[in-house]
């Protein structure tokens, strides 16, 4: 891995490198996995990546794999297990939105609806190559956001939702320079 150019903010931290050489802006279609990744930036609130990406397996755990249909089904005790696990971000509010978040998400699939062309809909149809600035919102973030929290979704402003969108390839950000921006056009 030495020797490649890559984007500044992944750093030498070796999950951050993988994380980035490997996951970050890969165009994802997965209604679930995109669930998954907007409830952990969502959890980012406030946070940094770094942080909530060292804490994901044990989010994975605490959450039952991020299985909509169990995390629906979360209660008061289940917020109560989850605030005193130091594995994760232990925020009530979040946590408690993440619980909602899942019920929003299977009120979509009982309705007929897929959480990933929905939020795809939104955000386009396909992946947009960023203009090599780095943003903390678009138009394109902010339209996501008000669609999001139409539907109830909570901790989904557009400075998160803009981080999920490059996170899960809809806009490719990867710097010009970094090795992964070609090889991410390519995917799109």
């Amino acid at each position: 891995m030495a020797g490649k150019t890559r984007c500044a903010w992944c750093g030498d931290d070796a999950l951050m490198v993988r994380y980035h050489d490997e996951e970050w802006g890969v165009p994802l279609r997965d209604s679930r996995e995109l669930w998954e990744t907007l409830v952990l930036d969502g959890f980012q609130a406030g946070l940094s990546w770094r942080t909530i990406l060292h804490k994901r397996e044990a989010f994975r755990a605490a959450f039952a794999g991020f299985d909509p249909a169990i995390v629906a089904r979360f209660d008061d005790a289940d917020v109560a297990r989850l605030m005193a696990d130091p594995g994760i971000v232990r925020s009530a509010a979040k946590i408690r939105a993440t619980i909602a978040a899942a019920r929003i998400y299977l009120d979509m699939v009982a309705r007929g609806e897929d959480f990933a062309a929905f939020v795809w809909d939104v955000a386009g149809g396909a992946p947009v190559e960023g203009d090599g600035h780095v943003l903390a919102s678009t138009p394109a973030s902010e339209r996501m956001s008000r669609a999001l929290k139409a539907r109830g979704l909570k901790f989904v402003g557009p400075v998160i939702v803009h981080a999920w969108m490059q996170a899960v390839g809809m806009v490719n950000d990867h710097a010009r320079a970094c090795f992964r921006h070609a090889e991410v056009r390519a995917l799109a």
